[in-house]
């Protein structure tokens, strides 16, 4: 019966096996593909599909919501998102949300 010991050994070696075999085949690998391009003429750019990856970048409005709930200690809130903690715990309390709403 072997011991612990000797399995996590057997599993290092295993792992660094693994590793050598990994990169031989990625060297291999590499080297075919690299041959199949030149073969049909095929460039990364190809390969994108001549679609960038940059990201879209998400900007802010320069015009916010306008508050459409307002708190006794001057809080607002736009309704929009996650309930703010103040109006949470005064809802928590009993209170109504609507009786927080701003006429406009």
């Amino acid at each position: 019966m072997s011991t612990l010991i000797d399995i996590q050994n057997q599993i290092a070696q295993l792992q660094k096996q693994a590793e050598e075999i990994r990169a031989q085949e990625f060297n291999q690998t590499v080297q075919e593909i690299l041959a199949k391009m030149t073969a049909f003429g095929i460039t990364v750019a190809d390969l994108d599909g001549g679609k960038s990856r940059t990201r879209k970048t998400v900007s802010k409005s320069s015009n916010p919501a306008p508050a459409k709930f307002r708190g006794p200690n001057g809080e607002s809130w736009s309704g929009r998102g996650l309930m703010p903690r103040w109006l949470a715990a005064l809802v928590a309390q009993g209170q109504s949300k609507d009786s927080f709403a701003i006429n406009a």
